[in-house]
């Protein structure tokens, strides 16, 4: 006796040789250029929300006040070791340097750090190990995030996100706090990373 799957994909293939499909054009004349001006910004704010982030647009000079308010006065925050000192005013920090454990990054209660690249399309913040970000470990496993992201690093699109990254860098995309819904289709957040992300858009 013929096995099921042999014998459905024998008659599709048949059925098939008759009346070959056609080729079909995939047009490629999208948007893939890097963006030469600024990305939109409302449209960034808009779309991070939607995945349940919290957006705060502040200016430059709010950035640690923020925190401190996002945080608590005695919370303690991991932070890359070049995070910039204004950014952490009055906020009690731990340094990644030398790198911190597991045990370590778990018991904090924040971490704080920029990003390399906003896309307004998909509300995608893109990590590359880069200034401020430090390594992947530090926003997989603390439970609460703090992303700094400046309206410069905002583009429009994923093609020129991807345009304005390097690809053998270590890149981490986030579309907010880390969700799952694969068990009867309940939102459980916080399962494969934070489970809260703030992101502060300067």
């Amino acid at each position: 006796m013929n096995n099921p799957r042999t014998e459905i994909l024998g008659r599709i293939r048949t059925a098939l040789a008759g009346a070959p499909p056609q080729p079909v054009a995939v047009p490629r004349d999208y948007d893939h250029q890097p963006l030469t001006g600024p990305g939109d910004v409302d449209r960034f704010a808009e779309t991070v929300a939607e995945y349940r982030a919290r957006v705060h647009r502040i200016a430059a000079a709010d950035i640690a006040a923020t925190v401190r308010e996002l945080t608590g006065a005695d919370a303690t925050v991991v932070i890359p070791a070049d995070v910039p000192d204004d950014w952490i005013t009055g906020v009690r920090t731990i340094a990644d340097d030398p790198p911190l454990g597991i045990d370590a990054l778990d018991g904090a209660d924040a971490v704080l750090t920029g990003c390399a690249v906003g896309i307004a399309a998909t509300g995608t913040i893109v990590l590359d190990a880069g200034a401020a970000q430090g390594r992947r470990a530090l926003t997989l496993v603390p439970d609460h995030h703090i992303c700094v992201v400046r309206t410069d690093q905002i583009v429009d699109t994923v093609p020129q996100g991807f345009a304005a990254l390097t690809a053998t860098r270590p890149l981490t995309f986030i579309s907010g706090p880390s969700a799952t819904s694969d068990i009867e289709l309940e939102r459980v957040e916080g399962v494969h990373g934070p489970r809260t992300l703030d992101v502060l858009i300067v």
